[in-house]
Parts: structure tokens; C-alpha cells; sequence
């Protein structure tokens, strides 16, 4: 029987131009290993390739594209190289795979095929945020992104609250970058004055924004995080 190929869980930059910094030299040249890969998008997948000097022609790539527009009829047939012996890279946009992106579809493709799966090291926004906020990491939760719709967001906000005070679990989510701003003015309208807040924008980049206040102290003083990468991470006033 032949042997099946192994999908490497290949992590991102952050912040851009940062590859040498959170990512291992090991890391780097196993992904020039590698000439198929399973992308959210080609175009900044291609990007991240070539930062990282990837030593293969770029126009030579097999790339799949899984992201919210993709038919989940297709994605069965990206795996098929891992079937025949290949390896094939899980590449994310930014940070860890599979964390806030399609890409547990395939995890989940190749252990129902018995598909060796090897996660590599990289960046991981959440945790980093986790342990810099000086909040409750032994029993945490993550949200991903909160409704858009901005009643159920304040309703959702809330529910995140009250579990951080009675649980004392810390809540960590995200919001897509240009509504950030959206988002913080509803957390600060809703929230307790006492409920603390960490915010932590561009984490790894050389303007990068690590802050834990009290709402009230986050009122007096907000900060302008429109377009920027960012996680949210509430819990209670000890």
C-alpha cells in the first residue's frame, strides 16, 4: 500500500515583515518543501511565499483555495494528493490554521482518511494576547467573531460578560479590522465601569499595542484601532 502524504499545518506572519522573528529557520525550510499548499486567498498566500524567500517559482504552485465562496462539492479533492503520497501545506492568512478559518474542514478531511497531520510552529495572536493581558489562563474562551448586527453584538458582549464575572473565565474574541472601532465604542458603552479589558493590536509588529484597563480608565483615553489586527479579552475586577 502506498504510503499517504502528510499535511503540514503551515502558521503566518502577524504583522507583515516578521517572518524572521516568529518563524523557526526549521519551519521556513520545510515550507520550501513543499509545492502545494490549500489557501484562503492566492494572492496573499503568493505574497507570504515570497517573503519568506521561498525557493520555488511561484508561477509553478499547486494552489486550492478554500474560503467562504468555495463548494464544499470541491473540497473533498484537495486532499487527493495527500491520498496519492504528496504532502500538502494548510497555509492560514495570518497566524495558526484553522483558528477563525475554514481550514478544520480539511483536518477533519484527513483524519477520516487516516492522513498524517503535523502542526508547525508559529505566531498565534490569541494566546499571545492571553498570557501578555494578566488574565485567567486556565480558563478561557474563545469567541472568534461577535454578530455584526449591532443588538445582537451588545446582547453578545454581555453574555461574554457576565461569564468572565461568575466563571472566572476569561473571554477572548475579534472583529474584522475596519470594525474594530465599532466594536470597542459597544464594549465601552455596555460593559461595567469595573469589568477589565485588554486590547492588543498589531501583536508582533513593530507598532504593536498590548493594554489591559478598566472600562471606565479605557473611556478616558480610547484608543484609535480602526484597520488594525486586533483581540478583545474581557474578565472581572479582582
Amino acid at each position: 500500500m502506498k504510503t499517504k502524504g502528510t499535511l503540514f499545518l503551515i502558521p503566518s506572519v502577524i504583522a507583515e515583515n516578521t517572518a524572521e522573528s516568529v518563524l523557526p529557520s526549521c519551519v521556513i525550510n520545510l515550507i520550501n518543501d513543499i509545492d502545494e499548499f490549500i489557501v484562503e486567498d492566492e494572492r496573499s498566500a503568493r505574497r507570504y511565499l515570497k517573503n519568506i524567500s521561498y525557493s520555488k517559482p511561484l508561477n509553478s504552485l499547486i494552489l486550492h483555495t478554500l474560503n467562504k465562496h468555495t463548494d464544499k462539492n470541491d473540497i473533498p479533492f484537495f486532499i487527493e494528493s495527500l491520498l496519492k503520497g504528496n504532502n500538502v501545506g494548510l497555509l492560514s492568512e495570518a497566524g495558526c490554521p484553522c483558528i477563525a478559518d475554514p481550514g478544520s474542514e480539511i483536518v477533519k478531511l484527513a483524519h477520516e482518511n487516516k492522513i498524517k497531520v503535523k502542526p508547525l510552529v508559529g505566531p498565534s495572536s490569541i494566546l499571545l494576547a492571553l498570557i501578555a493581558s494578566g488574565f485567567n489562563g486556565q480558563n478561557f474562551a474563545f469567541n472568534g467573531y461577535l454578530p455584526i448586527e449591532k443588538n445582537a453584538r451588545i446582547k453578545k458582549i454581555k453574555e461574554l460578560e457576565n461569564k468572565a464575572n461568575h466563571n472566572y473565565q476569561t473571554q477572548i474574541f475579534m472583529e474584522t479590522p475596519f470594525r474594530n472601532m465599532q466594536l470597542l465604542n459597544d464594549i465601552l458603552n455596555c460593559c461595567s465601569t469595573s469589568t477589565l479589558l485588554c486590547i492588543a493590536a498589531n501583536i508582533t509588529g513593530e507598532d504593536e499595542f498590548i493594554e489591559t484597563r478598566t472600562i471606565e480608565e479605557w473611556k478616558n483615553k480610547i484608543p484609535e484601532i480602526n484597520k488594525k489586527t486586533a483581540i478583545f479579552l474581557l474578565y472581572k475586577q479582582s
